[in-house]
């Protein structure tokens, strides 16, 4: 791998078959069944893979000292499998240490995907610098509460140092105050990175730029007349609670919309969905809050929630939790996954976080979606709209497979990298996937980002044609300034090669929307379709990606994923190649290692 990431990993703990749904597998491709295998093979193949890394150490990287602990273990229909390994070194988490490895299905190694391409043994494990130092520097840098500073091996960048993580709370570094990770060398005592911990929607820089603009974001609500089934009243019957039943909310953004609820008494209602593993909104109560057992619950005596205003609180409550209950849906009819985690636990919101917080986030340490009500000057309401609900959830999918992250973060939060890129691009991509997946007739579906949040431009970001989002300078082709561009400005790269794929180049009216794609060398590209590319894209990102993965490693991703799914001489897998072609990705531009 080329790019190291920034933000840390959390330790590495081992992972049971129960805690990780490996009792099911994710999406193969659209014409393949879900296959299933049981805890007891889940574990042979950990094994079997375990074994081939350290058998075949000149290709994966692992070396005496080194111990594998399985996140994740996949299981293909058509009989491969892949496990995914957290790495620990002399029992040391080892930050970029990421590996994947390949089986057959008769359990033989066929390749690894590694975040690190050097070894990971530091040149030294001698601290000179106390956790007590540490914990002083870090807490100075993130200005906030240090947690306990753990040793682990830092091997980003195409090193491999000793140094310490240190856990931030309280960090008043950015917008809203939260948590920040930060690492700083246990020799030297530099600060090796310094990052949230929560992904934003809305980027420092971009903020900027609409301040700098005057721009007011206020987008125009509405609201459409409930389904009468919905509405009607339960037939009378024995009833043990709490149970499900089927509430409406009037949200901000979608109209009336249905919502599965928990029933806890005859007149008492939960905004809590038992038949999506307990998924559930809460109230921050205007707290900058990141944990989720101190949010206040919604409860309701009418099963109705909401007024279509913000002058209700449960307005925006519905919003979040018809969007997370659309993004699960999105996930498990397409591919299978059971959850943000695929462990089928629930997927959870706060509302009302912060006090005038312009901004929506997904947070890995509340394991969470938070939503800000908007500063009252420069945008008016919760960011609460569909396609920012999947984008930020699907930073959560990310989280739980390649871990992408930025390879730097400057001191007004901006991130930088292609990693980074990709991951704001995956977020875009699934996050308007999430939107066809809904098919709401309020907010219909579109290769556009943010397009209700009532910008001047009329979208924030767009996957055909990615550089006439003017607000964040988002790029179209890859060249090697795109290895620190921007990660909002970057994804143009990687969104703009899926749309090719998808799509194709040209013109083209989706739903009522003209788009016109343009390519690098200009060569003409005949899309494959939303469904072949989305399970080209998923298999890529759960199978092939590792935190490291940049373009060109996200090229050599997406055609072996087009290769399992639909084979090697096949359409699907020209188009790949043509897609990232057409973007300036190709294999003979591939850069250098970096070290």
């Amino acid at each position: 791998m080329r790019r190291p990431h920034i933000r840390s990993l959390a330790v590495a703990v081992a992972v049971t078959t129960a805690a990780t749904g490996l009792a099911g597998t994710a999406f193969a491709g659209p014409d393949h069944a879900v296959a299933s295998t049981t805890a007891t093979t889940a574990a042979s193949v950990v094994e079997a893979a375990r074994a081939a890394a350290f058998a075949h150490a000149s290709a994966t990287g692992v070396t005496p000292g080194d111990e594998l602990r399985a996140q994740d273990v996949m299981i293909d229909p058509e009989g491969a499998r892949h496990v995914r390994f957290i790495r620990t070194h002399q029992g040391m988490p080892v930050l970029g240490g990421d590996l994947v490895v390949h089986l057959s299905h008769r359990l033989a190694y066929t390749g690894v995907t590694r975040a690190a391409d050097q070894s990971v043994e530091p040149a030294t494990a001698r601290a000179e610098l106390t956790t007590a130092q540490a914990e002083a520097k870090a807490a100075a840098v993130a200005k906030g509460e240090a947690g306990t500073a753990q040793l682990v091996v830092d091997a980003r960048g195409g090193g491999a140092a000793l140094a310490y993580q240190v856990p931030v709370s309280d960090s008043t570094t950015a917008e809203a105050a939260g948590t920040r990770t930060v690492v700083i060398d246990a020799v030297t005592g530099k600060v090796r990175s310094n990052t949230p911990d929560s992904d934003e929607f809305l980027s420092p820089k971009l903020l900027d730029t609409l301040r700098e603009r005057g721009e007011t974001l206020n987008p125009a609500t509405g609201t459409v007349p409930p389904a009468a089934s919905l509405t009607s009243a339960a037939a009378a019957r024995a009833v043990h609670y709490p149970t499900a039943a089927s509430g409406t909310g009037t949200s901000l953004f979608v109209g009336k919309v249905p919502l599965t609820t928990t029933r806890t008494a005859r007149t008492s209602y939960l905004l809590k969905d038992p038949t999506r593993w307990g998924t559930e909104t809460r109230d921050a109560k205007g707290q900058e809050l990141e944990s989720f057992a101190r949010g206040k619950a919604f409860t309701s005596t009418t099963n109705k929630w909401g007024n279509g205003a913000v002058s209700h609180r449960d307005s925006a409550a519905v919003d979040a939790q018809y969007g997370i209950a659309a993004t699960l849906d999105f996930y498990k009819k397409t591919f299978g996954r059971k959850g943000i985690e695929n462990n089928s636990k629930a997927a959870r919101g706060m509302v009302h976080f912060g006090d005038k917080v312009a901004n929506a986030f997904w947070d890995s340490t509340c394991d969470c979606m938070l939503y800000g009500d908007g500063d009252g000057d420069m945008f008016k309401k919760p960011l609460v709209v569909l396609d920012v609900t999947g984008h930020e959830l699907t930073h959560g999918v990310v989280d739980a497979t390649a871990k992408l992250e930025p390879t730097r973060v400057d001191a007004d939060g901006n991130q930088y990298g292609e990693a980074g890129s990709l991951n704001e691009s995956l977020a875009d991509i699934f996050g308007s996937n999430v939107e066809f997946s809904a098919n709401n007739p309020k907010n219909p579906p579109n290769y556009l980002i943010g397009e209700k949040l009532g910008l001047a431009q009329k979208f924030l970001r767009r996957l055909d044609h990615p550089s006439l989002d003017k607000l964040e300078g988002t790029i179209d082709y890859w060249s090697p300034q795109t290895y620190d561009a921007e990660v909002h400005a970057g994804s143009g790269v990687s969104s703009h090669a899926y749309y090719l794929l998808a799509e194709g180049s040209g013109r083209k009216t989706v739903g009522g929307v003209a788009y016109d794609s343009p390519t690098y060398d200009g060569s003409t590209v005949t899309g494959i379709g939303r469904a072949k590319a989305t399970a080209i894209f998923y298999r890529a990102l759960t199978r092939y990606m590792v935190s490291t993965t940049d373009f060109h490693d996200a090229r050599t991703a997406t055609l072996k994923a087009a290769a399992d799914l639909y084979g090697a001489t096949s359409t699907a897998y020209q188009t790949v190649d043509k897609a990232w072609s057409a973007v300036n990705v190709t294999a003979a531009n591939t850069p250098a290692p970096r070290h």
